[in-house]
C-alpha cells in the first residue's frame, strides 16, 4: 500500500509561540483540519464536543454535513475515503456519540480505510468518575485503530490531529481516533503551525530490498502456473497502472478479491475475475492449482483460501505488502516483499524483464477451458418475481464504468461484484473484512460528496437498508442525489440462503415481510417519499431499465427504487465454509446438494 494517497500538508515556516495566534484547543482542531486539507467532514453534535462545534461556524473552508446517526458519519467518511483516496473525517461527542462510531472505526480497521474520527471526552477533572456520558473510546477503540490519542491540553490539539493524519494515510492506511476532553478544548494556546509531533517507532517501509524483488522475479520466469493473486491493497496504494504493466509483462492470470474489484479492468483478457467462497470458477481453480502465486496487497482472508492448509497445495508463494504483520501470517512466503505496492510494482515489473517472462501456453489453455465452461450466469426465477442478478447487471450497464457503487452486506454484495463490470479502481465500495450491513447508504452519501460529478449508487438489502436509512434526510436536505437500489427479497438474503443450504430449510427469524406480500412493513416508496426523495416500485423486468434511466436522469434529489425480487434466488458459486476450494467445481454442478460439513 502507498503513502501517496495522503492529504497533502503545508509546511509553511513554523511560528514561535510569541509569534503565534492565541487559539482555543476547538478552534486550534478546526484550523488543523483546513491546514490539513480537509474540505468534507461527517458529524453530530453532543456536549462534549460543543466547543468544536461552535467554532466550526468560524470555518471558511471546511463544509460540515450534519448526519442522524454517528454510525452514518463513519461509513459516510469511509466512502468519502474510498472514493477519492483522501482522509475521511467522522465527529463526535463522548459516550454514546462515541461508542456510536466504533462499528465505522472497526470497519475502516479491518478494510484498510483512511479515516479520522475525532471526539469530545468529559473534562479531564471527571475522567474516571463515570460522569454523564463518560466512555473510555480510547481504551475501547485500542484494538481497531492504528493508534488512539487522548488530548487533555490544548497545545496538543494540533500536533495530535497532524499526527492522525499522517498515521492514518501512510504505511498500511487505517482509522486513528483523537479524543479531546471538554477543557482541552474550551483554554486557549498559541497555534504552532506546523507543530512538532513524535511517532516513536512508526516507520513504514516503502522501498523493497533488491535481493527480494530478484528472487521474485525469478520464480515467476520458472513458473508453469502463475497467478497474481490481486488484494485491496493495489487501490489504497493507487498501483492499478503499475499492476497492469506488471501483468502484462508477464503474461500471468489475474484474479481480484472483494476488495481489488476495478483494480485491474474486468475488460482484460488476463482477467479471470474474483476469488474466493463465491468467486468465479477459473479465479478460484487458477489459485487452487498453481504453482506460484504472487499476493500483492492481499492477506489470504479466509475467504479466499477456503480451508487455509489445503489452499493452492502445490504454489510457492511471493507476497508483497506493506504491512509486515500481514506477510506469512496465514500462509508462510517463500519470497516476503516488505514495501510500498507503488513502487515494488514498478522494481517488480524491471526485474522481470531482464529475466524474462514465463511460458503460460498450456496453462492459459486450461484456463480459458474453464472459462468457457463455467461462465458467470444464473437462473431464472420461477416465482414471477424479478432475477436480483438481472437488476444489478442492468444498473452496471446503464451506468457505465465512470459510476460508483456502494453495496450493502451479503446476497445483494456479491452479485454487486459479479455482475457489475470494474474497470476503474475505487468504484466498488463494500465492507469486506467486518462485513458491516448499513454500510451502503451512508458510504454512498460519502462517496458523492468526494465526487459529486460521479452517478453514485447504493445497491442495498432490504434489511441492511432498515438500519441506516435514516441517511436519506441528510443526503436531501444537503442536495447529495445518490442513487438507491433496494434488492428486496423481504428476507435477509445470505442468511436465508445459509438455512436452506445448511440448515434444511428452516426459516428462523430471516422474513422481514417487506415486498412480497400485500402488506409492506414499511413501504419503501412511502418511506423515500416521507424523506423528500423520490420512490419508485419496480416488480416486471419491463419496468428495470426505465426505472434506472429515471434514476440516472434525476439529480435534483436522491433517487430510492424498491425492486422486489425473488427470495429463492442464491449467489452461486459458493464454495461452504472450512472446506478446500477444489470442491468449487462439485459446488457450481451440483449445488445445493452439499452440508455444511461437507
Amino acid at each position: 500500500m502507498s503513502s501517496d494517497t495522503a492529504q497533502a500538508v503545508p509546511r509553511p515556516p513554523a511560528r514561535t509561540s510569541s509569534q503565534a495566534p492565541i487559539l482555543t484547543g476547538a478552534e486550534a482542531a478546526i484550523r488543523s483540519l483546513e491546514l490539513l486539507g480537509a474540505d468534507d467532514v461527517f458529524g453530530l453534535p453532543g456536549g462534549a464536543i460543543l466547543p468544536t462545534y461552535d467554532a466550526l461556524m468560524g470555518a471558511n473552508s471546511l463544509n460540515h454535513i450534519l448526519v442522524r446517526h454517528e454510525q452514518g458519519a463513519g461509513h459516510a467518511a469511509e466512502g468519502y475515503a474510498s472514493a477519492s483516496g483522501r482522509v475521511g473525517v467522522a465527529i463526535a461527542t463522548s459516550g454514546p456519540g462515541a461508542t456510536n462510531l466504533v462499528t465505522a472505526i472497526a470497519d475502516a480497521y479491518m478494510d484498510s480505510v483512511p479515516l479520522v474520527a475525532i471526539t469530545g471526552q468529559v473534562f479531564s477533572t471527571l475522567m474516571g468518575t463515570d460522569a454523564f456520558q463518560e466512555a473510555d473510546i480510547v481504551g475501547i477503540t485500542m484494538p481497531v485503530t492504528k493508534h488512539s490519542f487522548l488530548v487533555k491540553r490544548a497545545e496538543d490539539v494540533p500536533g495530535a490531529i497532524a499526527a492522525a493524519f499522517e498515521i492514518a494515510s501512510t504505511g498500511r492506511p487505517g482509522p486513528v481516533l483523537v479524543d479531546i476532553t471538554k477543557d482541552a478544548q474550551q483554554n486557549q494556546a498559541p497555534f504552532i503551525w506546523p507543530p512538532r509531533y513524535e511517532l516513536p517507532g512508526y516507520r513504514p517501509v516503502t522501498k523493497a530490498h533488491g535481493k527480494q524483488i530478484q528472487a521474485a522475479a525469478q520464480m515467476l520466469t520458472e513458473a508453469a502456473k502463475p497467478v497474481l493473486y490481486v488484494g485491496g491493497g493495489v487501490i489504497r496504494a493507487t498501483a492499478a497502472d503499475e499492476l497492469k504493466v506488471l501483468a502484462e509483462t508477464s503474461g500471468a492470470p489475474v484474479v481480484t478479491t472483494l476488495m481489488a474489484r476495478g483494480a485491474f479492468p474486468d475488460s482484460h483478457d488476463q482477467h479471470l475475475g474474483m476469488p474466493g467462497m463465491h468467486g468465479a470458477v477459473p479465479a478460484v481453480l487458477a489459485l487452487q492449482e498453481a504453482d506460484l502465486i504472487v499476493a500483492l496487497g492481499a492477506r489470504f482472508d479466509d475467504r479466499v483460501t477456503g480451508k487455509a492448509n489445503l489452499f493452492a497445495p502445490n504454489a510457492k508463494v511471493v507476497h508483497v505488502d506493506i504491512d509486515p504483520a500481514e506477510i506469512s501470517k496465514i500462509r508462510t512466503a517463500d519470497v516476503p516483499i516488505v514495501g510500498d505496492l507503488k513502487e515494488v510494482l514498478v522494481d517488480l515489473d524491471a526485474a522481470l524483464r531482464g529475466t524474462g517472462k514465463p511460458n503460460t501456453d498450456e496453462w492459459w489453455a486450461y484456463l480459458n477451458g474453464l472459462r468457457d465452461q463455467y461462465p458467470l450466469g444464473y437462473t431464472p426465477t420461477s416465482d414471477g418475481l424479478l432475477a436480483p442478478q438481472h437488476v444489478i447487471q442492468r444498473i452496471g450497464e446503464l451506468t457505465g464504468p465512470e459510476g460508483v457503487f456502494a453495496a450493502g452486506v451479503g446476497q445483494h454484495q456479491m452479485w454487486t461484484a459479479q455482475f457489475i463490470k470494474y474497470e476503474r479502481p475505487n468504484s466498488f465500495l463494500n465492507s469486506g473484512g467486518a462485513g458491516t450491513m448499513g454500510y451502503s447508504v451512508p458510504a454512498a452519501m460519502g462517496a458523492k460528496v468526494a465526487q459529486p460529478e460521479r452517478d453514485v449508487w447504493a445497491i442495498d438489502g432490504d434489511g441492511c437498508f432498515q438500519m441506516t436509512n435514516q441517511e436519506l434526510a441528510t443526503c436531501a436536505l444537503n442536495g447529495i442525489p445518490i442513487k438507491v437500489a433496494i434488492i428486496n427479497n423481504s428476507s435477509l438474503g445470505m442468511v436465508r440462503q445459509w438455512q436452506t443450504l445448511f440448515y434444511d430449510g428452516r426459516y428462523s427469524n430471516t422474513d422481514l415481510n417487506t415486498g412480497h406480500d400485500t402488506v409492506r412493513i414499511p413501504d419503501f416508496v412511502k418511506l423515500a417519499e416521507a424523506y423528500g426523495c423520490l420512490g419508485i416500485r419496480v416488480e416486471r423486468e419491463d419496468q428495470v431499465d426505465d426505472a434506472i434511466k429515471l434514476a440516472l436522469e434525476t439529480n435534483d434529489r436522491p433517487v430510492v427504487i424498491d425492486f422486489v425480487v425473488s427470495a429463492d434466488a442464491m449467489v452461486w458459486p459458493m464454495v461452504p465454509q472450512g472446506v478446500s476450494n477444489s470442491y468449487v467445481q462439485y459446488a457450481r454442478d451440483h449445488a445445493p446438494a452439499f452440508s455444511e460439513e461437507d
